[in-house]
């Protein structure tokens, strides 16, 4: 019993101590490496999404002829122009064309953007040839295949956080665990003392009535 007590402590102690190395080596934050990421947006920075994707370009006069769907990058990342689709605006056809990003003028006046293309007449959209790809856009199975590979992760991620969460929650339990097993030796060190004693108990009983009863005295 009081071997068992024992290894119960030992064994609780030994997990408890790697639990908490472990937690430790978890929270240490991360080394971040520097000169790859932004603080923050600064004063000579843009983000393409407010400035560019999805705006409304207009013409000198005013009206709206399209809109910016994508950026085109060069080998170097930097933007050389943007793919805006015509959408059948001033009686156009309905089509994506390239435009060099020097040709658009992007004005900002009381918080408010606006994107023009002075040179954009309806002759001139009107002339223009469709904008052609080297490559092929992702097909819906590439996108699908994306998708699920993105699900994947995150769903991996989650489990390890659960897991560390989880992890973090046993803490008191452990320490319980310890307590509980540490009862369990006194205890158990009790009992063996009981067990013990009410052997010995036992044995000279044993002994007393084992031995010969007195010869009775001759008269």
């Amino acid at each position: 019993m009081r071997k068992l007590a024992l290894g119960i402590a030992a064994v609780t102690i030994a997990l408890a101590g790697a639990a908490v190395a472990q937690d430790k080596k978890a929270k240490e934050p991360a080394a971040i490496p520097a000169g790859i990421f932004f603080k923050g947006q600064q004063a000579n920075q843009w983000l393409a999404r407010d400035l560019l994707l999805g705006a409304k370009v207009r013409n000198a006069q005013g009206q709206i002829i399209g809109d910016i769907e994508d950026l085109i990058l060069n080998e170097q990342n930097q933007i050389e122009g943007v793919l805006m689709g015509t959408g059948g605006f001033l009686g156009a056809a309905e089509k994506k064309i390239g435009v060099r990003l020097s040709a658009l003028k992007i004005s900002d006046k009381d918080g408010k953007t606006t994107v023009t293309l002075p040179e954009a007449t309806k002759d001139v959209l009107k002339a223009l040839e469709p904008y052609k790809r080297a490559k092929p856009p992702k097909s819906i199975l590439d996108r699908a295949m994306e998708k699920a590979q993105e699900l994947a992760d995150k769903t991996a991620e989650t489990s390890k956080d659960a897991y560390q969460s989880a992890k973090e929650q046993s803490g008191p339990a452990l320490q319980k665990a310890r307590e509980a097993a540490g009862q369990a030796y006194e205890k158990g060190k009790e009992a063996a003392g009981q067990a013990y004693e009410k052997g010995k108990e036992a044995v000279g009983k044993a002994q007393d009535a084992a031995k010969p009863a007195p010869a009775p005295a001759q008269k």
